[in-house]
């Protein structure tokens, strides 16, 4: 908003300030070669991972008193919902028992990368062809074969908790 000068009758604009972007020092890519930059390194999880994790945070401090669910028409309580929603729609894995059991069928798999583990959790994917098309990085450590059978695994815990 705009103010007027009273010496002069300008107007005067209030001066914008931005915070300096870091400079990337590297790409960031998940295609054929993972370039993840800070996080090549870093744990990640699956959505299904993710809506676990969340729940049992909301849960654990409303249970501690130290928590309240923020009211849906504050935009902090928009961001929580809208989360929740994301995680509950996008989430393949909805009891604690079966996000357990993916998540060790994947991290027995030593030549995957963390980022791996966590797409072939959340994206389940029915097909080698498919899971290396959109995780191009597979297509160097896992045999077609190889894949097929770790994504038939992660359909069985898939098919064994939906029924």
């Amino acid at each position: 908003m705009a103010s007027t000068n009273p010496t002069n009758g300008s107007k005067i604009t209030p001066k914008i300030s931005s915070r300096s972007r870091e400079k990337r020092t590297i790409d960031e890519e998940a295609g054929p070669e993972l370039k993840l930059g800070e996080f090549q390194h870093s744990s990640a999880i699956t959505v299904s991972e993710a809506r676990e994790l969340l729940s049992m945070v909301f849960k654990h401090r409303l249970e501690q008193g130290k928590y309240e669910l923020p009211k849906k028409d504050t935009e902090r309580g928009a961001v929580v919902n809208k989360t929740q929603e994301y995680l509950e729609i996008f989430s393949r894995f909805k009891n604690r028992e079966s996000v357990e059991a993916v998540d060790r069928l994947l991290n027995s798999q030593p030549d995957l990368d963390p980022f791996e583990k966590a797409q072939l959790g959340s994206l389940c994917c029915d097909s080698a062809e498919e899971a290396k098309t959109l995780i191009p990085s597979l297509e160097a450590k896992k045999s077609d074969e190889e894949l097929q059978d770790l994504l038939n695994e992660i359909t069985k815990l898939r098919n064994f908790v939906d029924t």
